[in-house]
């Protein structure tokens, strides 16, 4: 039997349903908002206790004939996702994820797919609304419902779920992801938005979730299926308490351990290992048995270590020896790469960022095809976390769903400050390599692209930092973690990491593993942020104060020129035959857009300025009386046709190729003689005389006769006579 319930969020009403899509799975809800709709399944696999981590897999995908289009390529259906797509499951999985039970090993995957697109509301909220309802709706043991929405900020008012359009002139791109209590994730760009206006879209925005837990609430009861009873598998109190008990204060001493990360997880290891030898001392064994308690034991281990080390950071002092306001040692080095455009080595404790800016040319924008547009990047940042970056081995398969949204968070937080495209037109790329992590890369990805566009010269408009904070909460005691590192990201309560310039917010992600966060405690976490990243910024300005003047000398230059519109196709030729051309003889990049702007980009400075002299000779008029440098291209028995310019040629008469009689054109020039001419006469169908007489009498200081235009040709057959210098009857 289906059901459905409506709310009214932002300028649609938000439709959730159940019973008629997807009816074998384990719970299933369709979405509609506005011509938006979209469906996720819950299935559910087999139990798996013999691992420790749950394996849940959430999965979006958007549909091309969502939107009436055929994907493209050979095979002309759906492939591997796109980063928007891996972007959306990261979006889903976050903030579900700790709403399951402890101990609970089922296979689970919740999939959502854009089954219809409007292009003005985006399916990626609607995908973790939908996922949320269908595992309402399933018997899985899951402490949902949570709702998800988007704030926008445009004409200084706070906007609900802005549409695509709206989006463009938002200061502010916020999803914000909660239970009814609390808010459990949150994920935006801003344009340097104050932290009190961010609390206060905070605020906004759980409000709206509220509401929309409330219709899935609602859903849930109409549809009257009840969750099945899982128990958590029985731990043995007694082993627990032993652990305590007996080694509390040699892990407390091992979470202390002087050293660096590599010697700290040593000396914890080897402290687990003499708990579970104390347990059950045999060192090698088949037996099932006791290699099942050594397991038990080693997972009663580590759950008492991570119970002393939240202590410790509840302590005030922080297992290196930290206040909680404290911030890691800081070195910067800029213009490690001597032919990379722009670099940075910024290393924040055991954290260690390359990052490299190259600008590219409109040749090197990144298209993008998605649901709701067709559209080119020409910014863009990639982060590689290489497994020797934690001494660590595993196959390497290509960007992982970490890499692409660190990536992705990093981008956010820069492109707020990169000047307009229109005064710096560079593609502009930042690659950030992990060369060691102990916590806070993607924070430290912020703080190096910011260096490296400085150091290559890019014209930041203001310094970008970032800082990843902590929490650690039992019950009325807290502590808030500024510039967290090691385990205090695994086995704290929040990874909150907030970027932005000295003005305010430019990128935001926020992870709750709790309940959720009150909105005092949000308020207290992004001051301590700003505090953190102020003090960040210095360091940074004291490395390199301002961008560079100039670009780097390995960096490709540019010129702008504007030509007719009508001139465009002139310009490019036959199949690009023109500008191909150019291109290859002057080693220079050639951008056209469709209202005439034509950019050049080239590394050589002298060869950029010959070929924008070549297109604004070869689209211009040749100029009366100038003399230019041309190269014979043809000879005829009246003479031989220079080339000016790109597609801009001119006739040498035999009369004006020496300053004397020639009989034959070859006697004085060859196809290829580069040659100095003067430009006598531009007739009124652009046809161009030239003189290379008129040059050589100039140089010698002799008079030099005015050229007089033939007559205009009678229409009587007769009349052969004028013809541009003939000089009568060949002898």
């Amino acid at each position: 039997m289906a059901h459905s319930v409506s709310v009214l969020v932002g300028a649609h009403e938000l439709k959730f349903e159940t019973g008629r899509l997807a009816k074998i799975a384990a719970g299933a809800c369709l979405i509609t908002y506005g011509d938006t709709m979209v469906l996720a399944a819950v299935s559910e696999g087999p139990p798996k206790f013999k691992q420790d981590f749950f394996p849940l897999t959430m999965d979006y995908r958007e549909k091309s004939y969502a939107d009436g289009s055929i994907p493209g390529g050979f095979f002309k259906r759906e492939g591997r996702p796109t980063e928007k797509e891996t972007l959306t499951m990261r979006l889903m999985d976050r903030p579900m994820r700790p709403l399951f039970p402890a101990g609970y090993m089922r296979d689970v995957q919740v999939q959502a797919s854009v089954l219809s697109s409007d292009q003005e509301n985006d399916g990626d909220i609607h995908a973790v609304n939908a996922g949320s309802c269908a595992l309402a709706l399933s018997e899985l043991p899951w402490n949902g419902p949570v709702g998800a929405v988007r704030i926008g900020r445009v004409d200084d008012l706070w906007v609900i779920n802005p549409t695509a359009t709206q989006r463009k002139t938002s200061k502010l791109d916020l999803i914000v992801v909660g239970t009814k209590n609390a808010i459990t994730m949150v994920e935006c760009s801003a344009k340097e938005l104050p932290e009190a206006e961010m609390v206060e879209a905070l605020e906004v925005a759980h409000a709206e979730i509220r509401r929309i837990c409330d219709a899935q609430i609602e859903l849930v009861a109409a549809a009257g299926r009840k969750k099945a009873e899982w128990t958590k598998p029985v731990e043995d109190a007694s082993i627990v308490a032993k652990i305590r008990k007996d080694f509390t204060k040699s892990i407390e001493e091992a979470h202390r351990k002087p050293g660096n990360k590599l010697a700290r997880n040593k000396t914890h290891k080897d402290a687990l290992e003499a708990i579970v030898k104390s347990f059950v001392p045999e060192e090698s064994t088949t037996d099932p048995a006791i290699l099942e308690k050594k397991a038990l034991v080693k997972r009663f281990a580590e759950q008492v270590s991570q119970e002393v080390f939240r202590e410790i950071c509840l302590s005030g002092r922080r297992y290196d020896d930290r206040q909680h306001g404290d911030i890691r040692p800081i070195e910067i080095e800029v213009g490690l790469l001597p032919r990379a455009h722009g670099s940075c080595l910024f290393q924040r404790g055991e954290t260690q960022a390359l990052v490299v800016t190259t600008l590219g040319t409109k040749l090197d924008e990144q298209l993008v095809e998605g649901l709701h547009d067709k559209e080119y990047r020409n910014f863009y940042l990639h982060y590689n976390f290489p497994n020797f970056s934690v001494n660590d081995t595993k196959p390497i398969r290509g960007a992982s769903r970490r890499e692409i949204g660190h990536g992705k968070l990093g981008e956010r937080a820069v492109a707020a400050v990169l000047p307009p495209h229109e005064d710096f037109p560079y593609t502009i790329r930042i690659v950030s390599e992990i060369l060691e992590s102990n916590g806070s890369s993607s924070m430290a990805t912020v703080c190096g692209a910011t260096m490296s566009l400085m150091d290559a010269g890019v014209k930041i408009t203001q310094p970008v930092a970032g800082i990843a904070m902590g929490l650690v909460k039992d019950g009325d005691r807290e502590a808030i973690l500024t510039d967290i590192a090691g385990k205090e990201d695994s086995w704290g309560d929040m990874d909150f990491k907030v970027a932005g310039t000295q003005r305010g917010i430019t990128s935001l992600q926020m992870d709750i593993k709790i309940a959720g966060v009150s909105s005092d405690l949000m308020r207290r976490s992004l001051e301590a942020a700003r505090q953190a990243r102020i003090s960040i910024l210095k360091n940074m300005l004291s490395a390199l104060r301002r961008p560079r003047a100039e670009l780097s000398r390995w960096a490709p230059r540019l010129e702008k020129i504007m030509i007719r519109k009508d001139a465009i196709g002139k310009l490019i030729g036959p199949g690009g035959k023109v500008i191909r051309a150019l291109q290859e003889q002057y080693s220079t990049t050639i951008a056209v857009e469709d209202d005439g702007t034509v950019i050049l980009f080239s590394v050589d400075a002298e060869k950029l300025a010959q070929c924008k002299a070549a297109i604004e000779g070869m689209l211009g008029e040749a100029e009366l009386g100038k003399i230019y440098e041309g190269k014979v291209v043809s000879i005829k028995e009246f003479g031989a046709f220079v080339e000016l310019a790109p597609g801009m040629e001119g006739l040498v008469h035999v009369s004006e190729l020496d300053d004397g009689y020639v009989a034959n054109p070859e006697d004085v020039v060859k196809i290829g003689d580069v040659i100095k001419v003067k430009c006598l006469y531009v007739d009124p169908m652009g046809k161009v005389k030239l003189s290379r007489k008129a040059v050589i009498r100039e140089e010698k200081g002799l008079p030099v006769e005015p050229y007089v235009p033939p007559p205009p040709r009678s229409r009587d057959r007769g009349d052969r006579g004028g013809g541009g210098g003939g000089r009568g009857p060949r002898r």
